[in-house]
C-alpha cells in the first residue's frame, strides 16, 4: 500500500484492534483526567511509553492514562482523527501525510519517544565480516511502501551506495505482521527486523544481525506523541501534564540498566522470554534510540524530510513550524 493511498481509509467507519492494559496503567482515581492513548503496535521500541505508565509518573501528573493497541499507522491515525483516541504514538510522517492532504484540524507533533530507526539488517547466511556490498544480488525481505521503516531503510541503503531498487530484489508484497514468518520459512538471504524479533531469529540460530538502520539513517523522530490542533487548544493542561510524565520515564529509562527496564515493562509482554527483553532493550539503548528528551529539533525534523524525499513520499516541504509543538517539551526541561 503507497505511503498516501491508505489516507483513504480515513472515510471508513474506525474499527480499533485494541489491547487495554488497565491493570498497567493504574486504576482511575477520582481528580484523574482520561487520556485515551492508540500506540500503532505493542513493542520494546516503546520502553519510556511503558515505564510512564508502570512506575506511576503518568497518575502522578493526576492522568488516567490508557494505552490501546491500534494496529497498524493507517488505523492509528483514523482513530485520532475521528476521535476514538485523544493521544497518538505513531511515526512522525504520518502527521506529514494529513498535512499534504490540507486537514483543517493538522495533527501536531509534541513529544518525541524514538529518535532513530528501529530496525536491523538481519542476515541468513553471513559468513565473515559483513560489507553493505554483499547486499548487491541479494534478495531482501523489506517492509511496506511508504512506512518509516523502509523509507528509513532505503535512506541508510542509498548511503552505503546501494539502490534498493535497482541493485537487488526488494520484496515488499508481504503484510508487516507476516514478515517475521516469511523470513523463517526461506524467503529472503536479508530481512529488515525490529526487536525482540531479532533477538528471537539469532537465538533460533535463523542467522544474525550485521548492521543497523537506526544507526546508518540518523537521528529523526521516529516515533511521536500527537494529536490533534483543536485537542491541544482545548486540555493545554493536559498535554502539558502528558509530557511532564513522559520525560520523567524517559529520565529514568536514561538512568537504569536494561534489566531494570526488562523488569518494569514485562507486564506489557507478559508472554514474552525475559531474557530476549533484555537483550532488545540492551540493543536499543546501545544504539541511542529512546529519546532522553521529548523535544524533536530542527537538525531531527529535516532528517526525517530528506528520508522522505528520498523515498517519493514528500509532496512539499513541510517546516517544523507547520505541525511540531515544543512548547510542552520546551517547559518540562527547562523547569528540571
Amino acid at each position: 500500500m503507497k505511503g498516501r493511498g491508505w489516507w483513504k481509509l480515513l472515510a471508513l467507519p474506525v474499527l480499533l484492534l485494541s489491547v487495554v492494559l488497565s491493570g498497567c496503567t493504574g486504576g482511575k482515581s477520582g481528580g484523574d483526567v482520561k487520556v485515551r492513548v492508540g500506540e500503532v503496535t505493542r513493542s520494546v521500541f516503546y520502553a519510556p511509553e511503558y515505564v510512564a505508565a508502570a512506575k506511576g509518573f503518568f497518575k502522578d501528573e493526576g492522568l488516567d492514562v490508557e494505552i490501546q493497541t491500534t494496529a497498524g499507522g493507517d488505523k492509528t491515525m483514523a482513530a485520532l482523527l475521528a476521535g476514538s483516541i485523544d493521544v497518538a504514538l505513531v511515526g512522525a510522517e504520518t502527521s506529514i501525510y494529513v498535512y499534504q492532504q490540507g486537514a483543517e484540524d493538522p495533527v501536531i507533533n509534541f513529544a518525541q519517544l524514538t529518535q532513530t530507526d528501529g530496525t536491523f539488517l538481519f542476515a541468513r547466511n553471513q559468513q565473515g565480516d559483513f560489507d553493505w556490498s554483499q547486499l548487491k544480488g541479494s534478495e531482501f525481505l523489506g517492509q511496506r511502501k511508504g512506512g518509516m521503516p523502509q523509507m528509513a531503510g532505503e535512506f541508510a541503503m542509498g548511503k552505503k551506495g546501494i539502490d534498493p531498487h535497482k541493485d537487488l530484489t526488494l520484496i515488499q508484497n508481504i503484510d508487516f505482521a507476516n514478515i517475521a514468518s516469511a523470513y523463517a520459512s526461506g524467503t529472503g538471504d536479508y530481512v529488515q527486523l525490529f526487536e525482540p524479533q531479532a533477538s528471537i531469529f539469532e537465538k533460533e540460530g535463523r542467522g544474525k544481525v550485521v548492521a543497523s538502520f537506526g544507526v546508518e539513517s540518523g537521528h529523526l523522530p521516529y516515533t511521536v506523541f500527537m494529536t490533534k490542533q483543536s485537542y491541544i487548544k482545548s486540555n493545554q493542561e493536559t498535554v502539558a501534564k502528558f509530557t511532564r510524565g513522559l520525560h520523567k520515564a524517559q529520565t529514568w529509562v536514561n538512568e537504569h540498566s536494561a534489566e531494570e527496564i526488562a523488569d518494569v515493562i514485562m507486564p506489557f509482554f507478559k508472554d514474552a522470554d525475559r531474557a530476549i527483553i533484555v537483550s532488545s532493550v540492551e540493543r536499543y539503548k546501545t544504539q541511542g534510540t529512546y529519546a532522553t528528551d521529548p523535544i524533536i529539533d530542527d537538525e531531527e525534523w529535516n532528517n526525517l524530510l530528506a528520508v522522505m524525499k528520498n523515498a517519493g513520499e514528500l509532496k512539499e516541504e513541510v517546516p517544523a513550524s507547520a505541525i511540531v509543538n515544543n512548547d510542552f517539551a520546551s517547559d518540562v526541561v527547562s523547569s528540571k
